[in-house]
């Protein structure tokens, strides 16, 4: 256990490190990491709602825009730092899953889809409220991220910095619960729903506080990605990609797995934006489409899990 805590300390220091000494000089590489570290942290909050709490999403769009507007607004109109905009954000977004409580009591697909309706009413809502939201028109010069001890966070290496850190926290958090008594419960309700209700285990009470983690963790990125590109409009801030691509990179990288989600986003959209789109500009997706299916079939459980079955590394 030792020895692994080492190595993943090790890890993280040379992604803080070793890649802004890498790729600090040019600014577009450091856009795509920071949006794949972005896509890669909501990856990791729909793992965690599917893993621990058995509940497939397809409304994880709802959560970040809610966390992006929450924590603009606030910054810009109640002049809230940056730092508390952040949190808010995660707060905002899991309050707004109180009104998704009533679709607990739906299973599979159908969680799914009352999930993704919450998505569409919450972005006609911000497209509604013009006075608070600026309605289709959006909001502009969202403040950025500031100096802090003389440095500049504003830029991609900052930024780079922020949104690493917010990952790291929650991968932090997403191990503390799946090996807590709470996380032992949940993965026990995957087995039998009712044998764990019958040993006193109130699993809607648990299902819903994954709900809210999930939901908070993916408010903060929406908050964090608000002041990273200083604009918001509602058909962004709510856009199917906050949800499909998080889908995606979890199922590709093993979302029953930590850190395979995260990995899975840096790969995924890597790849597909540095590679796939400059051999075919025009529907490039359909080669991660093709990518993602043969993942599917030939190794389901993903691919941190597949590269740690053929190294031999069964704790990892």
């Amino acid at each position: 256990m030792r020895g692994r805590s080492l190595s993943a300390l090790v890890v993280v220091l040379a992604l803080y490190a070793l890649v802004p000494v890498a790729l600090g000089g040019n600014l577009y590489l450091m856009s795509m990491v920071v949006a794949a570290l972005t896509i890669g942290g909501i990856a990791l909050a729909w793992a965690l709602l599917g893993n621990l709490g058995g509940l497939v999403s397809f409304g994880h769009a709802a959560f970040f825009g809610v966390g992006s507007y929450a924590s603009a607004i606030l910054v810009m109109k109640a002049g809230w730092p940056i730092a508390a905009g952040l949190l808010a954000g995660g707060v905002f977004a899991a309050v707004s899953a109180i009104l998704m409580l009533p679709a607990l009591r739906l299973r599979g697909p159908y969680f799914a889809l009352a999930v993704l309706a919450y998505a569409h009413i919450f972005r006609i809502i911000a497209t509604e409220w013009k006075s608070l939201t600026g309605g289709a028109g959006g909001i502009a010069n969202i403040p950025r991220f500031p100096v802090v001890l003389g440095y500049d966070f504003s830029g991609k290496t900052g930024a780079y910095w922020i949104v690493l850190t917010i990952v790291v926290l929650f991968v932090l958090v997403y191990d503390r619960v799946r090996n807590s008594d709470y996380g032992l419960a949940l993965r026990a309700m995957h087995d039998s729903e009712e044998a764990t209700r019958v040993v006193g285990v109130n699993s809607t009470l648990l299902k819903a506080a994954m709900l809210f983690l999930s939901a908070f963790m993916t408010g903060v990125l929406g908050a964090f990605n608000a002041h990273y590109i200083n604009f918001l409009e509602p058909d962004y801030a709510f856009s199917g990609l906050w949800t499909m691509l998080p889908i995606v990179a979890a199922i590709f990288g093993g979302y029953r797995t930590i850190t395979g989600p995260v990995l899975g986003a840096l790969v995924v959209y890597l790849v597909d934006q540095l590679v796939f789109k400059e051999l075919m500009p025009i529907g490039h997706q359909i080669i991660l489409g093709a990518l993602l299916g043969a993942m599917i079939l030939f190794a389901p459980a993903g691919m941190l899990p597949a590269l740690l079955r053929r190294r031999g590394w069964r704790h990892a």
